[in-house]
């Protein structure tokens, strides 16, 4: 079966960094867009940010653009998301998720078939 495992997640105060990874396990997805989303307490599933199959394509929300960075190593099946400047506001439960390349819809997560579990980030005042 097809697993992404988040870590990196905690507790960092606000202006603060964190860097999280996703790993793919069970078979290989290198070709295959890496997205991350987040959910925080009463607020709906929002897109941070994408990468697609070579690394050379990147997508961010406006929320997190300039301070967020997401890369892929496709050898290693492996995608981080470097954050820088943390705030409050970005307090939420981050999932690694993975599309197929076809048609973009980067920033639909109806569009991503594979889920990883969370990993919970806090960012204190």
């Amino acid at each position: 079966q097809v697993q992404l495992v988040e870590s990196g997640g905690g507790l960092v105060q606000s202006g603060g960094s964190l860097r999280l990874s996703c790993a793919a396990s069970g078979r290989t997805f290198s070709t295959w867009v890496m997205g991350w989303f987040r959910q925080a307490p009463g607020k709906e599933r929002e897109f941070v940010a994408a990468v697609n199959w070579s690394g050379h394509e990147t997508y961010y929300a406006d929320s997190v653009k300039g301070r967020f960075t997401i890369s892929r190593d496709s050898a290693r099946n492996t995608v981080d998301l470097q954050m820088n400047s943390l705030k409050p506001e970005d307090t939420a439960i981050y999932y690694c998720a993975s599309k197929t390349p076809w048609g973009g819809y980067y920033t639909d997560d109806t569009k991503y078939a594979y889920w990883g579990q969370g990993t919970q980030v806090t960012v204190s005042s």
